[in-house]
């Protein structure tokens, strides 16, 4: 008999660098992601990534260290498509690292914040 293994919930500060990693590790090997992220992007990558971490440990853990708006001009100049795509990728990754309460919460952030980006 099969046994499933359950996968844990976004509890801590390593399941949000896990998350931000594998996406950002996944996203540069992407056929549509990759060219943005080397060249319009042009990020300053440790800066991103901590903004990042710290964006979702504000999210889902209830820590304050993100800034509002630090990540909204970069991710406002990419197309909708890459933007569509950088959604699938994230919502891919919570999916396949994570299931719970924070992971749904997660899923849920990430369908919010690409409807707002696409809208605007």
């Amino acid at each position: 008999m099969a046994t499933l293994t359950s996968l844990p919930d976004l509890r801590t500060e390593g399941d949000i660098m896990t998350l931000v990693d594998t996406a950002f590790s996944k996203a540069k090997n992407d056929e549509l992601l990759a060219p943005v992220c080397r060249a319009v992007a042009q990020v300053h990558w440790p800066r991103h990534l901590t903004s990042l971490y710290d964006y979702w440990s504000s999210a889902l853990l209830g820590t304050t260290r993100y800034q509002e708006g630090q990540l909204i001009p970069l991710h406002s100049a990419l197309p909708s498509k890459c933007l569509q795509r950088w959604t699938e990728v994230l919502t891919s990754t919570v999916q396949e690292k994570f299931s719970g309460s924070n992971a749904d919460k997660a899923m849920h952030q990430v369908a919010t914040l690409a409807s707002n980006s696409i809208g605007a």
